[in-house]
């Protein structure tokens, strides 16, 4: 069977492309994801994330290279392998950035399609906040962002002592100022994760141009010349089949989408050669131009038995099940901020915080005892950048990361995480946080001046997972994709997924890439 199109990858661009382009009866779509359904219950359950973090079968579970400024560290970087990709693991935090970013993005490109004020109305078509449409939110669109219905006392205390640190108090990251200390709003439906799978893949689940396929791997883009026409693809139990396709489009994210590529002998010619992959078109900045923020978390003892460190999740599950109440609908990282601090160099915020009342040390996968609270923050605008390279020319071996965190000459990644640091501890200092307050685990009491913290940074920094940017899009020859996603030298293929983004946005990714997607659906369709 021909296909319209070919989705690669149903995280969250692949779940939105795959709702609006079959909404056309007359096209025919395939969207294939390399891991399984959403059926597991702790997706769905908000706080669940907090148990998935080990969760094998539905997270790529990926390593970066030893990382040489981070003392040789291979971080951890989970992202989903299911439905809804990682808006199914996610914390669901419902951040769109500012409109700097866009119009950067539509200089960048020189395509004042990607400006804030032609981007708005997408946020908006995707967004049904519950609190009601207005100027810059949506009401009715398909993915529902709430306010949180379970608050623990910390996160209370959290913007509380922020104000108390003199910083501004912020009810909308995404109204008219995203400086301030506040509660997330979150993508979430009658306290209920509302993932990207939830969101558009569900109520399109039934149509019958409509074709979803998991546990498939794509192993190449096939090409005719200088044409994508299909995908090769490998299914459960080894078995291959090739799938042909009037348009390919690749929505894999930012790992997946540039080894795909490369795979397919779209990259730079000589590290394809090194792999043995044939070259079909030197196209050397794929996989460059990879960007993430790194982010630094103080711990603190909590002197008083109330935060999730010790729960029993029986009961916060039958609670989730009868009610959809209670501890279960957190998203656990329930409050944060925006700062812009001494060292910005515009006028966006460049530090973000997020607040956990529990102790999280290395993504919650190593359980330190009693009970805490964690402050994350990280560098919203780092001006490191890595790639993304082969490790094998076989489909089935992970990329290799070279995600190259504080790589950027002038130290301005570490300085900024450095007052980052600074920053969460004047915040966790003042009054608010008296009646709680216990010892301080990380950095630690030892660790005062600027030396010693930029050795705590380079021991303990990790990603918060928004890499971004190795299918950059421009029409500068280092560009990989058009400014209407087109990969630059080849037909027929698109990249639609947070690896087009030139530089990230200030905050979260989830959102934006939401966004992209639909953008990307009405150039498809021919409305845009």
């Amino acid at each position: 069977m021909l296909y319209d199109f070919v989705i690669v990858g149903a995280g969250s661009a692949g779940c939105v492309l795959a709702n609006r382009l079959s909404a056309d009866p007359t096209r025919r779509v395939l969207l294939v994801e390399a891991g399984p359904r959403d059926w597991h219950p702790f997706i769905h359950m908000p706080a669940g994330l907090a148990r998935l973090v080990n969760r094998k079968g539905i997270n790529w579970n990926y390593v970066t290279e030893p990382e040489a400024r981070l003392d040789g560290r291979r971080l951890w970087w989970p992202r989903g392998k299911v439905l809804g990709g990682s808006s199914s693991i996610n914390a669901m935090c419902y951040v769109r950035g500012v409109p700097a970013d866009y119009d950067g993005w539509a200089a960048q490109t020189g395509d004042p399609r990607w400006a804030w004020a032609n981007v708005l109305p997408y946020f908006r078509r995707a967004e049904g906040n519950t609190r009601g449409a207005d100027a810059l939110h949506g009401g009715d669109g398909p993915l529902t962002v709430s306010d949180l219905r379970h608050r623990n006392p910390l996160s209370q205390a959290f913007i509380e002592a922020a104000a108390a640190a003199g910083f501004a108090r912020n009810d909308d990251f995404n109204g008219i100022d995203q400086q301030g200390f506040g509660y997330y709003q979150v993508t979430q439906r009658d306290g209920a994760r509302c993932s990207a799978a939830t969101a558009y893949l569900a109520p399109a689940r039934a149509r019958a141009n409509l074709t979803v396929v998991t546990h498939a791997l794509a192993e190449r883009v096939v090409l005719d010349g200088t044409r994508a026409v299909g995908v090769d693809l490998r299914l459960r139990g080894g078995k291959r089949k090739r799938v042909e396709a009037g348009e390919v489009i690749l929505a894999g994210g930012a790992i997946n989408s540039p080894q795909l590529l490369m795979l397919s002998g779209i990259g730079p010619a000589d590290h394809l050669r090194e792999h043995g992959v044939a070259v079909a078109l030197d196209l050397p900045g794929v996989g460059a131009n990879l960007q993430d923020h790194l982010d630094i978390c103080t711990l603190v003892r909590c002197t008083q038995p109330i935060t999730y460190d010790r729960t029993n999740d029986v009961a916060i599950a039958l609670e989730f099940l009868l009610r959809r109440s209670g501890i279960g609908t957190s998203n656990i990282a329930e409050a944060g901020g925006f700062v812009r601090s001494r060292h910005a160099e515009d006028a966006r915020c460049d530090l973000q915080f997020h607040f956990v009342p529990a102790l999280l040390d290395d993504h919650g996968r190593h359980r330190l005892p009693g009970d805490g609270y964690t402050v994350h923050a990280c560098a919203l605008h780092p001006k490191s950048r890595g790639r993304i390279r082969l490790a094998s020319a076989d489909p089935t071996a992970k990329a290799a990361i070279h995600a190259n965190y504080l790589g950027d000459a002038e130290g301005y990644d570490l300085k900024l995480l450095i007052e980052g640091a600074k920053v969460a501890r004047a915040i966790l200092a003042q009054a608010p946080f008296a009646p709680y307050r216990g010892e301080e685990i990380f950095p630690g009491a030892e660790v005062q001046d600027d030396a010693a913290l930029e050795a705590f940074v380079r021991r303990k920094a990790e990603t918060i997972y928004h890499p971004i940017g190795t299918c950059r899009m421009g029409v500068d020859a280092a560009a990989v994709v058009d400014p209407a996603l087109r990969v630059r030298g080849i037909d027929a293929l698109r990249v639609i997924d947070a690896s087009v983004m030139p530089v990230l946005p200030t905050g979260n990714t989830n959102a934006p890439t939401i966004m992209i997607a639909e953008v990307a659906s009405d150039l498809l369709l021919g409305r845009a």
